[in-house]
């Protein structure tokens, strides 16, 4: 089986250190860099599975480095784990935002780091859902062309809005979507819609799932997601 190269961009030696030896001992392949633009001309020869990413760097701003990552058609398939000691909401929600899978907050603890990377490599893995594919989602059918859902066989009566925030979150269980995020899956990004309006929704499409409506999560001060 081929190992998942991972990038760790972090100029601390000791969470370096602690990071590589937590993940190599799981079998993953780690390239590690303590400076940003080094490690992002490395990206253009060499195309990781995963970057684990500080967010302050001595050379560049590590937010500077995901936005520019998820611009570029080449690189926007990376993932990326951001690792910060910045760990207010706000800081959470710009890396999120920005097309972070992950944002793991400094002090952490290896065991729950290897998890989320573990867990955002499985993601990656399961990916490549076409758009306009059925997807499957436990007992769930979710049919973009018709948009339909089913719970085993019931049709599931919902509004567009609603249909469309349900694909959202099964296409990724277990990710942390905003509400900005949710509004530009919903409307596009230029319609004026608040974050008030992102919570009406989705008490609505929990009450229509039902039993069902606990899986999807509130993750407060961020956003939601459904259940992996």
């Amino acid at each position: 089986m081929t190992k998942s190269k991972i990038f760790l961009i972090e100029d601390d030696p000791d969470i370096t250190t602690l990071v590589k030896e937590t993940l190599e001992k799981e079998g993953y392949e780690i390239s590690a860099f303590d400076r940003g633009q080094e490690a992002v001309k490395q990206v253009e020869a060499v195309t990781p599975d995963l970057i684990i990413l500080d967010l302050i760097l001595p050379d560049t701003d590590g937010l500077e480095i995901c936005k520019n990552l998820k611009k570029d058609s080449a690189t926007a398939g990376i993932s990326v784990l951001m690792l910060s000691s910045r760990d207010g909401e706000a800081d959470i929600v710009t890396g999120l935002e920005l097309g972070a899978d992950d944002y793991v907050t400094k002090p952490f603890s290896p065991r729950v780091l290897l998890a989320r990377v573990r867990a955002v490599l499985r993601r990656r893995s399961q990916e490549p859902v076409g758009e306009n594919s059925v997807l499957r989602y436990k007992d769930f059918s979710i049919d973009p062309r018709r948009f339909e859902v089913k719970h085993k066989e019931d049709l599931v009566q919902l509004t567009k809005s609603e249909f469309r925030i349900m694909h959202l979150f099964c296409r990724r269980p277990g990710w942390v979507f905003t509400r900005n995020q949710i509004v530009e899956a919903v409307h596009g990004e230029m319609t004026p819609v608040t974050a008030r309006s992102v919570d009406v929704l989705i008490v609505g499409l929990r009450q229509k799932l039902g039993e069902q409506g606990r899986l999807i999560e509130t993750v407060r001060g961020i956003g939601y997601r459904i259940k992996e």
